[in-house]
């Protein structure tokens, strides 16, 4: 049966029009940007198969690429791009936001930032905060990128875009794809190595973040700074 075939109220669009976005499902939301279905599957079923991919997990489904979607029988390349596309789209929202609370007191205001750029990473990436005294945002870089389990770190890279950007405060964090925001021996290491390395040219670190999922770890926050 198709969804032309539903009711009216029952519907994805005309019931999002009707009451509101808030009344739609995960499933009935998807189904808007898939669109059509299969000749066996409704546009709904056919979203309800492609969350089913991931446990119904939003955030693991963020992590999926194209070529995953489309193992999905009735999930071909333009849909598989709408909702990759769709699912940046949210991430980049997150981002916008935690820069729109603009100051970085915080471990928490750092996490925010990071985790929508982060999370769902299936490789490690080692990112360096420029801010000024005031602890506003003046650049963001990433300075190495890895494989899962470990990430290249070069001091160099870390220290040439706060000495070209005039930055006053570092901050630097980087993800753990395991899940596990634990701090490794290299991760204490390489956190001392940046802390006096910046101390040298006057910038100050004020912490190191690890994010894993939406959870992180703070070295500030634990007092290893």
């Amino acid at each position: 049966m198709t969804i032309k075939s539903w009711a009216e109220e029952d519907r994805p669009r005309e019931k999002l029009l009707r009451k509101g976005i808030d009344a739609l499902s995960d499933a009935e939301l998807l189904a808007i940007l898939i669109a059509t279905g299969t000749q066996n599957e409704t546009a709904v079923g056919l979203a309800k198969q492609v969350l089913s991919l991931t446990g119904n997990n939003l955030n693991e489904l963020g992590k999926l690429s194209v070529k995953e979607l489309q193992r999905l029988k009735g999930i071909g390349e333009a849909k598989a791009i709408t909702i990759v596309a769709a699912l940046e789209l949210g991430r980049r929202r997150r981002q916008s936001d935690a820069l729109e609370r603009s100051t970085f007191q915080s471990s928490r205001n750092i996490a925010d930032y990071f985790i929508p750029k982060l999370a769902d990473l299936p490789h490690e990436e080692f990112w360096a905060l420029m801010l000024n005294a005031r602890l506003k945002i003046i650049d963001a870089q990433k300075v190495g990128q890895g494989g899962v389990g470990n990430t290249p770190v070069d001091l160099r890279l870390i220290l040439k875009p706060c000495i070209e950007s005039l930055a006053s405060v570092l901050v630097v964090a980087h993800n753990h794809p395991s899940g596990s925001a634990k701090p490794s021996g290299n991760d204490s290491d390489i956190t001392q190595q940046i802390k006096e390395a910046g101390s040298l040219i006057g910038v100050q670190l004020a912490d190191h973040v690890i994010i894993a999922g939406n959870d992180y770890f703070s070295f500030a926050d634990e007092g290893l700074l």
